[in-house]
């Protein structure tokens, strides 16, 4: 079984460097790097330079979904795959922690780590935060405890490739841009082979950081008409899509008066209502958010 570290990216150079760079920290080092980029500039001069493990880079069409799918097509059966976002940090023994799992469940098809901090709800780390809240956080010993999740996390999940190339199964590319609940979309599918857990001794650091995400109007049509989509696809249960709608629209409508700098809710809130009035007549397509 091969181990390896998948990144897509686009657009955040200097962010991808820093990811990449504090790879070379982890006790057990990847098989090999993947990144899926759009093009020749995600990449910084130098950026893999002297690292202690192969890369591939990977290069096509942009958006979260085909570049994910590139790299699965990259990989072999026996494969493991650790997917991360361009701004996750893992603590140093992750990668053997996650071994260690697929090592001893084989019934186990995806794992999901333990996120210790997470920008995304807030204005975002920059690595050096990143770094100090992994540290405070890797303070309170890890637990051995496997819990079983509905989906996995994008930021970090790992899974056996064997059963997606089996089966054909890929991230849908009609989720297009950043994707939004693509994760949840393809663990759903995923789960008809095997388990799909929360690992507490697999833990990290989301920076969650704001550059090159999708633009306030776009990511608020995602934010309705995908959980629509995914409902009639059967990849998200009802109730779940309702409460993250309703979640969504309640947030952006009352944070509008007073946003916060770092979200256009003004945008969202437009794409929300945009989406509502696209499903109320039926019209149910992720992929309209690329006309906007």
């Amino acid at each position: 079984m091969r181990l390896l570290v998948g990144i897509a990216t686009t657009g955040r150079a200097p962010i991808l460097t820093e990811t990449v760079r504090a790879l070379i920290q982890q006790d057990r080092q990847p098989d090999g790097l993947l990144l899926s980029v759009g093009g020749p500039g995600d990449l910084e001069p130098g950026a893999l330079e002297d690292l202690p493990f192969p890369v591939d880079v990977l290069e096509g069409p942009k958006g979260l979904t085909k570049q994910r799918n590139r790299m699965i097509e990259a990989c072999g059966p026996d494969d493991v795959v650790m997917m991360i976002d361009d701004d996750f940090l893992m603590a140093p023994d992750y990668l053997t922690r996650c071994e260690e799992v697929f090592a001893a469940h084989p019934d186990v098809v995806m794992l999901t780590g333990t996120v210790l901090a997470d920008g995304i709800g807030g204005a975002g780390f920059d690595h050096a935060m990143g770094r100090t809240r992994l540290e405070e956080g890797l303070r309170t010993p890890a637990t051995g405890d496997l819990a079983e999740v509905y989906n996995g996390y994008g930021c970090n999940m790992a899974f056996r490739v064997g059963p997606a190339l089996a089966s054909g199964l890929r991230f849908d590319e009609d989720l297009p841009l950043y994707g939004w609940l693509e994760d949840v979309d393809f663990s759903r599918r995923l789960a008809a082979h095997g388990r799909i857990v929360k690992a507490g001794a697999t833990r990290g650091v989301h920076l969650g950081t704001k550059t090159g995400r999708t633009p306030g109007v776009k990511l608020g049509y995602s934010q309705i008409v995908n959980p629509v989509y995914m409902i009639r696809k059967g990849t998200l249960a009802p109730r779940r899509a309702y409460r993250l709608m309703l979640g969504n629209i309640g947030k952006n409508i009352l944070r509008t008066p007073c946003p916060e700098p770092w979200i256009d809710r003004w945008g969202r809130l437009k794409g929300n209502l945009l989406a509502l009035a696209d499903v109320a007549r039926g019209r149910v397509d992720p992929m309209r958010v690329m006309e906007m």
